[in-house]
């Protein structure tokens, strides 16, 4: 099931966004963010009449996909920044899929022309799953992260919805 995030999700949310900041470098983040934080970035998207969306099955909530605003001038309002994550349990079974797809179809429905997935490199599942949904790689920076001791490339991946 596919719907929009709510406070009760901000806990599970942190959870699955704080594996990734604390053992991956495909985020930027250094400190694990706690429930009241995200249910603040949520309450930003949603103000903002974006989407932020969570996907549960049996097992609860098994991941989130949102959209922020690109940039901030108002020439830039039609396009957006599209961010996905799954629990580490719950990644390669078609969960990122379903929920990327919703989230491209809200987006398209409410008249945005173009959708941006920044991914930090490499991320194998993350450039299959984009490219898998059409989009296509348009940039990429060499080393404008540093996380872990090391260097991070970051690409930019473009759909026109």
């Amino acid at each position: 099931m596919i719907r929009t995030a709510t406070k009760a999700d901000t806990a599970k949310i942190a959870e699955i966004y704080n594996y990734y900041i604390t053992q991956t470098s495909i985020t930027f983040e250094k400190e694990p963010v706690s429930a009241d934080e995200i249910y603040s970035r949520i309450s930003d998207v949603l103000n903002s009449s974006l989407p932020w969306l969570v996907v549960e099955n049996d097992d609860g909530l098994v991941g989130y996909a949102y959209a922020t605003k690109w940039r901030a001038r108002p020439a830039y309002k039609h396009s957006v920044e599209t961010t996905v994550y799954l629990s580490k349990d719950h990644s390669g079974k078609g969960f990122g899929k379903l929920i990327y797809s919703n989230l491209i179809a809200q987006l398209t429905s409410t008249g945005f022309h173009t959708a941006i997935g920044g991914i930090a490199l490499p991320n194998e599942a993350s450039v299959r799953l984009h490219e898998t949904l059409g989009f296509k790689k348009v940039a990429h920076f060499q080393e404008v992260g540093y996380k872990f001791e090391k260097w991070i490339d970051v690409g930019f991946w473009q759909i026109m919805l």
